[in-house]
C-alpha cells in the first residue's frame, strides 16, 4: 500500500476511534443542554402563572391549580437541589393558603357536581405537596376539603343510588350541588367520581387512614358502571377505531324507549364528540385500580359482594382497555405529520357554549399519560409526542411574557389532522380554533398557561 494512503486510513481510523468518545461526551453535553433548557422555560413559566392564577372562577380554578402542583411535583423530582425550585415550592404552599380561603368562600349549591371532583383532586396534590414541606396542619385541611366536601358531595348529591336507569343502572350525574337540576351522565363527572374515589382510597391505604371502604366501594362502583357501557359495543361508549385503539366519547347515548341515557344538553351534544381530557383521566382511574386489585378482591371476597369475582380476569381486563386507550390517543388524538398531541375536531368543545371549559383537554391528558405508572401501561410510547407538544407551545407563545396560546400548532397541518381524524373517526368538524373571544381574559390567560404547565412536566418526566 502507498505511505501516503496508509497514514490516511491509519489517520481516519484513529479518528474514529477518538470521535466514538468524543460523541459519547457530546451527546452528554447535549442531554445536559437541553434539560437546562427546559429548566429555564419550566421556571419561566411558572413565574407567568405566577402573575395570573389568582381568578375567579371555581372549576378553572381548581383545575389549572392541580396542573400547578403536577408540574411543581415533577420539577422538585428532578431538581430537589435547585434554589429557584425551592423558593417555587414555597411559593406554591402561599398560594395554597389563598385557594383554601377562596374555596370555603363559595356557597356549593349552585355550582356544578363536577366542579367538586376537580377541587377534590387538587387537593389531594396540594396535600402531598404541603406534607413534603413539612405543612401536617394544612395538608390536613385540605384533606377535609377533599373527602368531607367534595367527595361526600359528589356522593350525595350526584351519584344515582337507584337502580332503574337503563340500559346501565347507577352512575354520576353532572347537575347542581343542590340536587335540583339532575343533569347527564357524562363522562367527566363520572370519571371525576372514579378517579377521585380511587385516589383517594390508595392515599388512605398508604397512610394508614381508617374508615376508607369506603372510598374503595364507590371506585368500585364506577369501574362496574364503565365496565358495563363498555360492553355495549352497539352504543359504541367506548369506539374502536382499530383492533389495538379505541376513546371513550364524552358521554354515553342509548335512544330506545325508556333509556335514561338520551339528554342531549347540559352542555349541548352532537353525535361523535370525544374530548381528550376524559381519556387521560380514565387512564389514570384504571391504572388506579390495577394498584389496588388485591385489596380490591379481598374487599370483595369479605363482603361477599361479587362471588364471581377473578382478580386476574379483572387485571387482564383493565390492562386491555388501557392499552385501547393509548392505543386510540396515539392514532386519533396526535397529528401525523408534526407528533402534536391535539383535540378532537368536534365543535362541541371548541364552540361558543363550552370552548372556555373544553379548552383544558389537552394538558389534563398529559398531566395523567405522562406520569410513569401510566406510561407503562398504556402499550404505546409517548414521550416524543409530548415533548413535540411542549416544544410548540413554548415556540408559540407571547416571547414577551411567557404566556402560552390556545392555539400551537399551524393552520396546514390542522387541516391535515382534521382529515386524519376523520379516516379514523368516521366524522369530524372542519375547527381548528378555540371561540373563547368572551372568555374573561385572566380566565383564558390561566387556562393556556395551565396546559403548557401540563406538557413541560410531562416533558420533564421524559429526561
Amino acid at each position: 500500500m502507498d505511505r501516503r494512503k496508509f497514514i490516511q486510513v491509519a489517520g481516519s481510523s484513529a479518528a474514529i476511534i477518538t470521535s466514538a468518545g468524543t460523541l459519547l461526551a457530546c451527546n452528554k453535553l447535549i442531554k445536559g443542554d437541553h434539560e437546562n433548557q427546559l429548566k429555564t422555560r419550566a421556571i419561566a413559566a411558572f413565574k407567568r402563572f405566577e402573575d395570573i392564577w389568582n381568578f375567579n372562577d371555581f372549576w378553572k380554578r381548581g383545575n389549572t391549580f392541580d396542573a400547578c402542583l403536577t408540574f411543581v411535583d415533577a420539577m422538585e423530582q428532578r431538581w430537589p437541589q435547585d434554589s429557584d425550585v425551592q423558593k417555587i415550592q414555597v411559593t406554591v404552599r402561599n398560594m395554597l393558603v389563598e385557594n383554601l380561603a377562596f374555596f370555603n368562600g363559595f356557597d356549593p349549591g349552585g355550582l356544578w357536581a363536577d366542579d367538586f371532583g376537580w377541587w377534590g383532586l387538587m387537593a389531594l396534590n396540594a396535600r402531598k405537596h404541603l406534607l413534603k414541606m413539612g405543612e401536617k396542619d394544612l395538608a390536613d385541611k385540605f384533606l377535609i376539603l377533599s373527602t368531607d366536601l367534595c367527595w361526600e358531595y359528589k356522593k350525595k348529591t350526584a351519584y344515582d343510588h337507584s337502580i332503574t336507569a337503563k340500559p346501565v343502572p347507577h352512575g354520576c350525574s353532572n347537575g347542581d350541588a343542590n340536587g335540583q337540576s339532575k343533569g347527564v351522565k357524562n363522562t367527566v363527572t363520572n370519571v371525576l367520581l372514579f378517579l377521585l374515589s380511587s385516589r383517594l382510597y390508595r392515599m388512605t391505604l398508604a397512610e394508614n387512614i381508617t374508615d376508607n371502604d369506603k372510598y374503595l366501594d364507590m371506585a368500585y362502583r364506577q369501574w362496574l358502571w364503565f365496565e358495563h357501557w363498555f360492553s355495549l359495543d352497539e352504543y359504541e361508549y367506548l369506539k374502536k377505531i382499530s383492533p389495538t385503539g379505541a376513546l371513550v366519547q364524552e358521554r354515553p347515548m342509548a335512544f330506545f324507549e325508556g333509556s335514561d341515557y338520551q339528554k342531549k344538553e347540559h352542555p349541548p351534544w352532537a353525535e361523535g364528540w370525544v374530548w381528550t381530557g376524559d381519556q387521560g383521566m380514565l387512564v389514570g382511574a384504571l391504572t388506579d385500580m390495577l394498584a389496588i386489585k388485591n385489596e380490591l378482591a379481598a374487599w370483595i371476597a369479605s363482603n361477599n359482594i361479587n362471588p364471581g369475582f377473578d382478580v386476574v380476569a379483572f387485571e387482564k381486563k383493565v390492562r386491555h382497555l388501557i392499552a385501547m386507550i393509548g392505543g386510540g390517543i396515539k392514532a386519533a388524538l396526535i397529528s401525523e405529520k408534526d407528533g402534536i398531541i391535539r383535540e378532537a375536531p368536534c365543535a362541541s368543545s371548541f364552540g361558543p357554549v363550552h370552548g372556555n371549559d373544553y379548552l383544558a383537554g389537552r394538558g389534563i391528558m398529559m398531566r395523567y399519560i405522562g406520569n410513569s405508572e401510566e406510561k407503562a401501561l398504556l402499550g404505546v410510547d409517548l414521550s416524543e409526542q409530548i415533548k413535540a407538544t411542549a416544544q410548540a407551545i413554548w415556540q408559540t407563545r407571547n416571547a414577551s411574557n411567557n404566556q402560552f396560546q390556545p392555539e400551537f400548532t399551524s393552520a396546514e397541518n390542522d387541516k391535515l389532522y382534521i382529515e386524519q381524524f376523520r379516516k379514523l373517526w368516521g366524522l369530524a368538524d372542519d375547527i381548528r380554533k378555540w371561540d373563547i373571544d368572551k372568555m374573561k381574559e385572566q380566565n383564558k390567560f390561566g387556562v393556556c398557561q395551565s396546559i403548557g404547565l401540563d406538557a413541560l412536566g410531562a416533558a420533564i418526566k421524559m429526561l
